[in-house]
């Protein structure tokens, strides 16, 4: 697991910072929970967090009861399976953040398109091991995808996107 740095969470919070309040997120790579905790504090309508880990997801829901909150649901699921999963109302805003160097982006990006978890009200956040340009992105996205702002600190290459109609 490699969480996202503070350094990182806080230029993205800083990004979205008028962006958040009542608005339904997916985090299908939770890991730490730290971007929908942050993002809770910040007024989120609804978080889901999907980890695979069973070790990792009871870590979440034990940090997560502190809030006290129905905001939010840790599901204990491999992602890609749940992402398989057809569904009914898109998210507003996807953290998205697999491990690096398994080549899962791709796939997730497939998925959350085809299978009804964004649309052209969605953003997506995105941590990789490279820079992500329109051509990749639109390779894996049924929408046009406009990268808003993309920064890199160390080995992370992080950006913000939103989505259009074709």
């Amino acid at each position: 697991m490699r969480p996202t740095s503070g350094k990182i969470r806080e230029t993205l919070f800083n990004w979205l910072q008028f962006e958040i309040a009542n608005k339904t997120i997916l985090d299908p790579f939770a890991g730490s929970g730290a971007l929908c905790l942050e993002a809770i504090s910040r007024g989120a309508k609804e978080v889901y967090l999907i980890e695979k880990s069973k070790k990792v997801s009871d870590k979440l829901e034990s940090n997560f009861k502190i809030l006290n909150s129905s905001q939010y649901k840790i599901i204990n699921q491999d992602s890609l399976i749940f992402l398989e999963m057809q569904n009914k109302n898109p998210f507003d805003l996807v953290f998205l953040d697999p491990p690096f160097e398994k080549n899962l982006l791709p796939q997730a990006l497939n998925l959350l398109s085809k299978k009804n978890y964004i649309d052209t009200h969605s953003q997506l956040y995105i941590e990789s091991e490279y820079a992500l340009t329109d051509e990749i992105l639109n390779e894996h996205i049924s929408y046009q995808c406009k990268i808003n702002k993309q920064k890199k600190s160390g080995n992370v290459n992080y950006c913000l996107i939103s989505l259009e109609a074709l």
